[in-house]
């Protein structure tokens, strides 16, 4: 079934949750913590709690037995909207939110898009970022298709937790095995079925017909499927097809297809998910269970979320007067609550130094007025010591001196500077519930700070001179309801050190999903310059429109009437001291309405603690709604303790770090530590000449669709999916600039500045493909760098082998191919390389196995690649194809055809 994209395009509102850390913990078996959050915009209905408690019943207890009697789900919280009407059994929330769920509830962004999936996208055994269910999955009927709605819900719990991937491929169904027979892409190999091509579907019925090979590629046709037999005896996987009855188990070492061009076997360097399972963190110390009894029913808890409450602790001790630290504060703060914070919050301020003072309580956000009442008691002395629990304390008096519970409130605590007392008051803060967003300024500031972020699940930021870093952190605390649609965007967020009396010329692109409450804010450290700023249709806004704020120095601020014109806007700006002052720039806007959907970035880090010399991914993800946003220039800017900066541009290639290509997910290896202490995370996502795409294709990791089963010997159909035609699977995405924080991140172990040594091999290279030309073998690869992705190699090693298996296990023992003239090139860029396999004698059906591995300086190696299989077909005197039977596996060896095949 097909879908024109103006039917099957359907961008609902309030969706994607920033990326958070999970809160879920395991105690003596069982998970305690684990939050499902319903989007503000899904209707109200009971029935759905229902199903959800029913999933998560049934999946406990299916996973117990998966898992062999050692985990289990003890305690769930539901956390339905504010948009849902108050009951007396829904609790207050704590620490729990939209943004930070394990499985959120809501509308997919392509309508009839259900499949349930887990957007994950680190290294194998990594943790995702969270399940999403739609409503309609959990409210209607679809057993057939996916299985049991527990078994799915199993299915994602091994993506999420334990970073597993899936043991089937939807873009290479079919794959030539060690055995000279086509196998369908599954685990394990003892799943069996038909393999059939649907010639035409009328009225929920089929005709089909045993598919044929594809002169191109050697295997079946590209519309071949398929379909398993109802009836099985295998047990595994549950990561293949978790609907069949028979499969319980998950595969072992014993059971796992090597072979299969799968995801799993490609992350995981062809280990059984099994195995990756029994490594992870939570099965380190889950021993079986004794008994044979099933495990507890999970208990369930229903909250609502609450009304916005954020109350700012804010430093004011005398080392706040060294470097502007006091002034740059106040200019942040200002920024945030008259830019960054939505309409109809509770907003609160507290100022500490050796003791703390309530300046405001809690106030309603609703006019510039309200605004204006905090601003004004920003502190304009800096003076005393430093007391981060007096402020804490004063914060938690502030809310509830204003009748709001602590429970699930937001204290935002920025500080320059250590206390020997900190501890003194953490118990108090995990009683309080309430979230802690901390943010460092400066390299003395309190090391602990960080441990109140990360035990309340809290953002944690590190700012250093600029005003930027400060104005980033405060953009990136917004609402983690889950409606974006009053969210503050960062268009531009620029430092420029200006000399002398001379222009410095910027554009910033406004595309049309935005424009609402668009603000353009220049700071200075000595004199106000000169400002001119022009919107696309050629209104000019000079100096005179900027408003000065009067207590808060050094800053101007133009609020853009109504919305803000789309296209492209250009700033000037001149400085007119004759000394050089840094003079910075920042454009904040919002949707441009309620039902506007705009775009998004997130970014973080793989790890928010580094060791040296491990290494770090830089992760960003460029979304509309749910669909991934390609073909944009992500750039990661990582800002060390003493002010040292590194630019990487992130790549979405599916090569070094990057899991999948073209998913929306940019990434890179870091490794250029320098020292230790804080380090900060700032991504810039650019769409510019139009290169900008918006995917439309399925989600990865997800529950695989079952279009049908044989069941005595017919072909049963369940009802059939939307597609997306070929040449709707992308759409156009105007030009458009996003600036977003990623945190920060923790170093320890590293050398000083400039005194690395070279610890790091190149990256492995995970993506080659290998096909015959001629008597000749054609290799094509991404290079990697002679730091991981980083740079270029110096030379490859290549090996080829007759058998799969002798190459996997004993790559350094295979025939090496002569790559002297193969000179490698920088990371990142296309390789081919073409040689003739000798000595190996080359006939109808000889199936070679490649394999490269990267050198640098001689005793530096990457990982062996992925191993690419290709096998010589001599093409056939007739030209008739004969058409397949229905077996499983079928013998090549009366095709002579040519096959490209490369075996993750």
């Amino acid at each position: 079934m097909e879908f024109s994209l103006n039917i099957i395009l359907f961008l609902a509102l309030h969706l994607v949750p920033e990326v958070q850390s999970s809160m879920v913990n395991l105690n003596n078996n069982g998970y305690d913590g684990i939050v499902i959050a319903i989007n503000p915009s899904v209707r109200e209905d009971e029935k759905l709690i229902q199903n959800i408690k029913e999933m998560v019943t049934d999946a406990s207890t299916y996973l117990f037995q998966a898992t062999k009697r050692r985990v289990f789900f003890r305690n769930v919280h539901i956390l339905v909207p504010i948009t849902w009407k108050s009951k007396s059994e829904y609790l207050m929330p704590k620490q729990e939110s939209y943004d930070q769920a394990d499985v959120i509830i809501a509308n997919p962004s392509l309508k009839y898009a259900d499949d349930p999936y887990t957007l994950q996208y680190g290294q194998c055994g990594d943790k995702g970022q969270y399940i999403h269910f739609t409503p309609n999955f959990l409210l209607t009927n679809n057993l057939s298709a996916y299985g049991p709605r527990g078994r799915v819900f199993a299915h994602e719990w091994a993506h999420l937790r334990w970073g597993v991937f899936d043991e089937y491929n939807v873009d290479r169904p079919f794959y030539s095995s060690t055995k000279n027979t086509i196998e369908a892409t599954r685990c394990s190999t003892q799943i069996t079925g038909r393999k059939v091509v649907f010639k035409e579907c009328k009225g929920g019925s089929c005709i089909t017909r045993p598919c044929r090979w594809d002169s191109q590629t050697g295997l079946y046709e590209a519309k071949c499927t398929f379909i398993p037999d109802k009836s099985q005896l295998a047990k595994e996987s549950i990561m293949f097809m978790q609907n069949l009855d028979s499969v319980t188990e998950f595969c072992t070492a014993n059971t796992h297809n090597t072979e299969a061009p799968n995801l799993q076997n490609k992350m995981c360097n062809h280990r059984s998910t099994w195995d990756v399972i029994m490594d992870s963190e939570d099965f380190q110390n889950a021993s079986s269970m004794a008994g044979t009894d099933p495990p507890p029913h999970p208990i369930f808890s229903l909250l609502r979320a609450k009304q916005r409450v954020v109350c700012l602790v804010l430093d004011k001790s005398g080392s706040m007067d060294s470097e502007d630290r006091l002034l740059r504060m106040n200019q942040a703060a200002a920024l945030y609550l008259i830019q960054i914070i939505e309409r109809e919050s509770l907003v609160g301020m507290v100022t500490f130094e050796s003791t703390a003072k309530i300046q405001n309580n809690l106030t309603k956000i609703t006019d510039d007025d309200t605004y204006q009442k905090i601003t004004a008691n920003l502190p304009q002395v800096a003076g005393g010591g430093t007391s981060i629990c007096s402020g804490l304390k004063a914060g938690f008096q502030a809310i509830t001196y204003s009748n709001q519970n602590t429970s699930g409130s937001e204290i935002v605590l920025l500080t320059d500077g250590e206390d020997n007392g900190i501890h003194s008051c953490f118990e108090e803060v995990k009683q309080s519930g309430a979230i802690i967003h901390t943010i460092a300024l400066g390299p003395s500031a309190a090391k602990e700070l960080e441990t109140l972020s990360s035990m309340t699940g809290g953002y944690r930021f590190y700012a250093n001179k600029d005003i930027n870093g400060l104005i980033d952190a405060f953009s990136k605390i917004s609402s983690r309801s889950g409606s974006i649609s009053q969210q503050a965007l960062q268009l531009e967020s620029k430092a420029l050190n200006i000399t002398g009396r001379k222009w410095i010329n910027g554009t910033v692109p406004v595309d049309s999903t935005i424009g609402n409450d668009t603000f353009f804010v220049v700071t200075w450290t000595v004199q106000k310059p000169e400002i001119i700023l022009q919107d696309p249709k050629g209104k000019k806004y000079n100096t005179s429109d900027f408003k000065e704020d009067k207590l808060n120095r050094r800053s101007a601020r133009l609020r853009i009437p109504g919305v803000a014109e789309t296209g492209t806007w250009t700033y000037s700006l001149r400085s007119n001291h004759p000394n050089s002052q840094l003079i910075t720039v920042t454009m904040t806007t919002r949707a441009k309405s309620p039902t506007t959907l705009p775009v998004i970035a997130t970014a973080h880090m793989s790890q928010n603690t580094a060791r040296y010399p491990s290494p770090l991914i830089v992760y960003a993800r460029v979304s509309q709604g749910f669909l991934p946003v390609l073909g944009i220039n992500v750039t990661a800017i990582i800002e060390t303790e003493d002010g040292h900066q590194v630019t990487l541009e992130l790549w979405d290639n599916g090569a070094g770090a990057d899991t999948v290509k073209n998913d929306g997910v940019y990434s890179r290896y870091f490794t250029d530590y320098h020292g230790n202490g804080r380090y900060s995370l700032k991504v810039h996502a650019q769409a510019r000449q139009n290169t900008a795409r918006l995917s439309l294709r399925q989600q990865q990791n997800k529950a695989l669709y079952i279009p049908g089963y044989v069941e005595d010997g017919k072909i049963i159909l369940n009802s059939p999916r939307p597609e997306v035609k070929d040449d709707l699977a992308q759409v156009e995405v105007e030009d458009f600039s996003r600036l977003t924080s990623g945190g920060s991140f923790t170093v320890s172990e590293a050398p000083p500045s400039g005194d690395q040594h070279h610890v790091f091999s190149p990256g492995k290279i995970v993506d080659l493909e290998a096909k015959f030309n001629g008597d000749y073998i054609q290799l094509s690869w991404t290079a990697p760098g002679y730091v991981l992705d980083k740079g270029r190699a110096e030379r490859y090693i290549i090996r080829i082998s007759e058998s799969f298996l002798d190459l996997q296990k004993d790559f350094d023992n295979a025939t090496l191919m002569n790559t002297s003239l193969l000179i490698p090139k920088e990371a990142g860029s296309t390789e081919n390389f073409e040689f003739k396999p000798e000595p190996f004698k080359i006939e109808n059906g000889t199936n070679f196995n490649i394999a490269i591995q990267a050198i640098y300086q001689g005793n530096l190696t990457s990982e062996v690649s992925n191993i690419a299989q290709v096998t010589k077909f001599i093409p056939p005197q007739e030209p008739s194809i004969p058409a397949l039977g229905t077996n499983t596996a079928t013998s090549l060896a009366i095709f002579v055809l040519a096959v490209i095949l490369p075996i993750f």
